[in-house]
């Protein structure tokens, strides 16, 4: 979970974002209603896709044998946190076969942003550059990547392995990896992934890839960004609702719903001190807990087949993860807009969905949907309660900001402007002035009793989404078996989608 400070620098990059100062802060749900019960008719027959892919190769790049693509990194250092890097190299590590990696600005790029815990620079430099140029990353050193990368992870490079990846002639599965940021768009179908350089790709385009190659292989997507249950929508022919199934063989497991924020882009660089989707999935894909320690097999193994699925191990992260994530899949992605709203129904066996009631029902001391449903709603009122005073703490903050600002720049006009030919003269000059100002003025006083309130609203508010989320997961969870129970009373094709999606999910990497 990242603290009030650092969310409020990735409002400044506009990392993972996409929804206003406070909206960052208050974007944990269970999924819009958009994403429920509105039935897409599965008989109906879908229509090409003809839509092209901006910035598509003309002919696909010679790669070789490809069972996984790994990609990974932000838009930039300031949100290149060494964490991606982190997820990227041990996802290399515990998929097998021959794979590509994608990452940052590629091999030997210097700019993986790593926190220091050192007071670096001069103090007034600090303060200043807090208050008139905020931007993540000054409390951060950056190094070369470590990784072994086969190329950048601009949208050219994706595009190009994508595209060749899923032309393969090779009947098992393309995984995909993603240790990446995203971005919130009008629909799930527009939501993207935020490339090297900022350019992106968008669910839908993902689609119109699938449609264009002319037998694409079977894909499977572990996606750990913001907003990354909109490429859940790849169930439906050109990711849209509208048209039905899709005629791909595609799944994948998403670190949050499609309007949710997810954790992840930590800059720390000890493992022990990070909570993120991808550091658990990966370790329980090897038999292992968030810190690399055995797991007994049962505990990951849960139809007792030998294997550990992908489903499986983002079960893992259901149950033990403390972030703020609500992970979701493409078969709960299904469920939810075919299932009927009410009717019958039918007993059916969803070990991993009873695994998490299981666990969180226990840690919980929840005793059934109902209750839980309760205590959920309660929280929800908090939050909704301990949203208001944030955003003004918020708005205030900002407002006090611009009241020093503006009584710093009236004395000295070019303090804002580091490169201006004045600037030197005016801080060498001027410096013991201009730190009395900062430490004693009524703007500067004021500002810092800001800072303080908002920090103090937004503990308030983290404390009681992280209270919130166990809650979510396991209302979801039962939402999903009342579903599927549901649905396979009513069985037909969409039912028997239903178990191609779980069978899909269910695979072992």
């Amino acid at each position: 979970m990242q603290n009030a400070r650092v969310r409020r620098d990735l409002l400044v990059l506009g990392v993972g974002a996409g929804l206003g100062a406070a909206g960052v802060l208050i974007a944990i749900g269970l999924g819009a209603p958009s994403e429920m019960h509105s039935p897409a008719d599965p008989s109906r027959e879908p229509e090409p896709d003809t839509s092209p892919v901006a910035g598509r190769p003309s002919t696909p790049s010679p790669l070789g044998p490809m069972r996984f693509l790994v990609v990974g990194g932000g838009d930039g250092p300031a949100s290149n946190q060494v964490s991606l890097e982190q997820d990227v190299a041990l996802a290399t590590r515990v998929l097998s076969g021959p794979g590509r990696i994608l990452f940052a600005g590629g091999a030997n790029s210097q700019g993986v942003q790593e926190l220091t815990d050192a007071d670096r620079g001069d103090p007034l430099m600090r303060e200043l550059g807090t208050l008139l140029a905020p931007r993540a990353g000054r409390d951060a050193v950056y190094r070369p990547t470590d990784l072994r990368a086969d190329g950048p992870f601009t949208r050219a490079a994706l595009v190009d392995a994508l595209t060749a990846g899923l032309g393969q002639p090779d009947p098992r599965p393309l995984l995909v990896y993603v240790a990446a940021h995203g971005d919130l768009g009008e629909r799930a179908r527009d939501n993207v992934l935020i490339l090297w350089g900022g350019s992106t790709l968008s669910v839908s385009e993902l689609a119109a890839l699938l449609d264009e190659s002319p037998a694409p292989r079977p894909l499977r997507l572990v996606i750990t960004s913001c907003y990354s249950g909109g490429f859940a929508e790849l169930v439906f022919e050109a990711a849209d609702p509208a048209r039905g199934p899709t005629r791909h063989d595609v799944c994948g497991v998403f670190a949050s719903t499609w309007d949710d924020t997810a954790s992840g882009c930590d800059p720390e660089p000890d493992r022990g001190a990070q909570e993120a989707y991808g550091l658990h999935l990966l370790h329980a894909l090897a038999g292992l807990d968030r810190d690399g320690a055995p797991l007994p097999r049962d505990t990951l193994d849960l139809d007792r087949d030998g294997r550990i699925s992908l489903l499986e191990a983002h079960t893992r992260v259901r149950i033990a993860s403390e972030s703020v994530d609500v992970p979701t899949t493409t078969s709960e992605r299904w469920l939810r807009q075919v299932a009927p709203a009410s009717g019958p129904e039918r007993d059916v066996t969803l070990p991993e969905e009873a695994a998490v009631m299981a666990a969180l029902g226990a840690r919980l001391g929840v005793e059934g949907l109902g209750d839980a449903t309760t205590r959920l709603n309660a929280l929800e009122a908090r939050l909704d309660a301990a949203s208001g005073p944030l955003e003004v703490a918020e708005a205030d903050s900002e407002d006090a900001a611009a009241d020093l600002a503006a009584a710093l720049l009236a004395r000295w006009p070019v303090l804002d402007d580091p490169w201006h030919p004045d600037f030197h003269a005016t801080w060498t000059g001027h410096r013991e002035a201009i730190v009395r100002f900062v430490e004693r003025a009524p703007e500067a006083v004021a500002w810092r009793e800001a800072e303080a309130e908002l920090e103090r609203r937004a503990d308030v508010y983290d404390a009681l989404s992280i209270e919130a989320v166990p809650l979510r997961r396991y209302v979801r969870a039962q939402e999903t078996v009342t579903f599927a129970r549901r649905l396979a009373a009513t069985g037909g094709p969409s039912w028997a989608r239903y178990e191609r999606f779980l069978a899909c999910e269910r695979e072992s990497p």
